[in-house]
Order: C-alpha cells, then sequence, then structure tokens
C-alpha cells in the first residue's frame, strides 16, 4: 500500500467517535445474560462462536457448523463468518467484478445463490489485512435475504441492506443501519 492510500485506511479508522469504551445515554441496558453492541470495541474484534450455526435458503441447507467465527464492533450486532468446508459452495457463485472494501478488513468479494443471481448473499475476504487473518477462507451470510439460526434462535436482521449483523435475543441496541446512524 503507498503512503496516499495508507492515510486514508487511518483517515477512516480514525473517523469513528464511538468505540465501545462508554455507552452513549440512548444506548439500552442489557439485562442478566444480554449484552450491548455499545460495550463491543473498535477496532472490531474476532470471537469464537461455540453454538450451532445453521443458514437455509427456502429449506436448502447452506451452512451447518459449530466452528463460525463472530466479528463484534462497536454499534453493530456480530456478523457471523463460517469456515469454507462448512459451506456448501455448490449453492453459490461468486458476482463478477463487486467488491467493497472495509478499512478493518480489507476488500471483500460477493457471492450469490446460484438460483437467485440478482441478490448478494455472501461475502468474503481473500487476503484480509493482518489483524484479521483468521477471516481468511471464511464466508460472512447476509440474514436479510436467507434463513439464519444461533443456537436455538432465528436470527432478525440488522437494518438496512448494507450491513449484515445477526440480531438474537441476547443483544440489546439500538443497532447501527437505521436512517440516520451511518455516523455510529
Amino acid at each position: 500500500m503507498n503512503n496516499k492510500n495508507e492515510d486514508r485506511l487511518q483517515s477512516a479508522r480514525d473517523g469513528w467517535s464511538n468505540r465501545g469504551s462508554r455507552r452513549p445515554p440512548f444506548a439500552v441496558e442489557p439485562k442478566e445474560g444480554q449484552r450491548s453492541v455499545w460495550d463491543f470495541p473498535r477496532p472490531p474484534v474476532i470471537e469464537k462462536v461455540t453454538k450451532k450455526v445453521l443458514v437455509k435458503y427456502q429449506g436448502k441447507t447452506i451452512v451447518d457448523t459449530q466452528k463460525a467465527l463472530a466479528v463484534l464492533e462497536t454499534a453493530s450486532p456480530p456478523t457471523y463468518y463460517i469456515p469454507q468446508e462448512d459451506v456448501q459452495l455448490d449453492l453459490l457463485e461468486p458476482i463478477l467484478g463487486k467488491s467493497s472494501f472495509c478499512e478493518w478488513k480489507g476488500k471483500a468479494t460477493y457471492l450469490v445463490l446460484k438460483e437467485k443471481k440478482n441478490q448478494p448473499v455472501a461475502w468474503s475476504y481473500a487476503n484480509p489485512f493482518e489483524e484479521f487473518e483468521e477471516l481468511k477462507g471464511y464466508l460472512a451470510f447476509y440474514p436479510q435475504h436467507l434463513e439464519c439460526f444461533v443456537g436455538e434462535y432465528p436470527v432478525k436482521a440488522q437494518p438496512g441492506e448494507f450491513y449484515a449483523g445477526w440480531i438474537t435475543p441476547d443483544l440489546t441496541g439500538p443497532f447501527k443501519g437505521d436512517s440516520g446512524t451511518g455516523h455510529w
């Protein structure tokens, strides 16, 4: 990366005011057994998930794993990453030419269901930044377009189409993604 790109990357990383060090006054107080997304750090961290994670589409199982990773970041519900060996890759195909960039993880590429090619359902980081090297070989899925479960609980999708956090009953918000929350 050249100096200009390094400066842009650092500027993007420094631009966040909420970093999980204190909850804002509008954050919902967690009850016993719950966690506030406002306690999650920035930069994000990776947490191993011990519960079973399922992802389905119209009754077809795409994912069945107990080896998921969750990325926890201030104001967002966790994003679940699944090892490729636990994904039915024959149901997916890459979207050529579509990518995005995360200031923490790097360049993402996207996948669609072979039978529903108009909507991205997953993404991955083929060459994540060093801090997130653990995500290499993993896929993340949009719960907005699939049936997702953590343990026995169905997942509610994070608001909006850009983010893909998985909301479970053990989380409190409010959650980034609603209109007017982009600066969180």
